[in-house]
């Protein structure tokens, strides 16, 4: 008679969540972290992961194998899933749609986990108007060789461009090698005209630091950090706070204060959770 696969189920904000081989390794090669323990971080960071995801349709990047396997990325919500777990339908540029899993609870994000979510990523859009962003997005990609105090100073230069324009940006570890920088807009402009903003905030802040900081497309005609504007782009996403990267040492990717960000001896936050 077959064994019964291990699994253990978890009581959250009155939902069951069944954790199914909690023991399996999703970190091996450094940080030594199993699914349970993947779980329980995230629960222990709720409210902050879930300011980044609430009331936001979520694609399913899941390592099915651990952070050490290939991911694929799941649009479509599963089929199986909880009752108490809602879905919107978005629409993207091909034509084509997908009713995807809005994550609102603690419950929500331990189910996602389960199904091997080592990131969050959301959309930058709410459930109630899914054509209009509500948040722009600064990704800062340093490429080969180019030190976090480069990172750093391409930050600050972004800080000081939104603040002249009457915009705040609220920084994070990529939990990488860069730092994200999201801005809340109003929802009153299309993903078109929101990319085409982050296109000239990102030509702007190489036109002040061009030695720093590049909007080049092209690989080959960048330089020092690129600003990614393209993932403003309708059907693109990035890590959302407190995800867990998949990186040998378990990384996260960590909000900061400015204040850090200014610092002279300001390292890239890790929080690892093996250790």
């Amino acid at each position: 008679m077959a064994k019964e696969p291990a699994s253990e189920t978890l009581r959250i904000e009155g939902q069951e969540v069944r954790i199914t081989n909690p023991d399996k390794l999703y970190f091996s090669k450094q940080a030594k972290v199993t699914k349970l323990e993947l779980v329980r971080y995230y629960l222990s960071v709720a409210p902050g992961a879930l300011a980044g995801i609430r009331d936001r349709p979520i694609v399913l990047k899941r390592f099915v194998n651990g952070a050490e396997g290939e991911a694929f990325y799941q649009k479509r919500a599963p089929e199986q899933r909880p009752d108490w777990l809602r879905t919107v339908t978005l629409s993207f540029p091909s034509g084509r749609t997908a009713e995807e899993i809005v994550v609102d609870d603690a419950a929500g994000l331990a189910w996602i986990v389960n199904l091997g979510c080592i990131e969050l990523h959301p959309h930058p859009v709410r459930s109630a108007d899914l054509d209009h962003p509500d948040e722009l997005r600064v990704d800062l990609d340093p490429g080969p060789g180019v030190e976090w105090n480069d990172v750093r100073r391409v930050a600050l230069e972004v800080k000081a461009l939104l603040e002249e324009l009457g915009l705040q940006g609220w920084p994070k570890t990529s939990g990488s090698r860069g730092m994200h920088v999201n801005v809340r807009i109003e929802p009153r402009w299309t993903f078109t005209e929101v990319r085409r903003a982050a296109v000239a905030l990102s030509r702007a802040v190489e036109q002040r630091i061009p030695a720093l900081a590049s909007s080049k497309w092209w690989k080959e005609e960048r330089h020092g950090v690129f600003l990614d504007y393209n993932q403003n782009a309708k059907d693109r996403t990035t890590c959302s706070a407190y995800s867990v990267r998949p990186l040998p040492d378990a990384r996260v990717s960590t909000p900061l204060r400015w204040d850090e960000v200014l610092g002279h001896d300001v390292v890239v936050r890790i929080v690892g959770i093996g250790s």
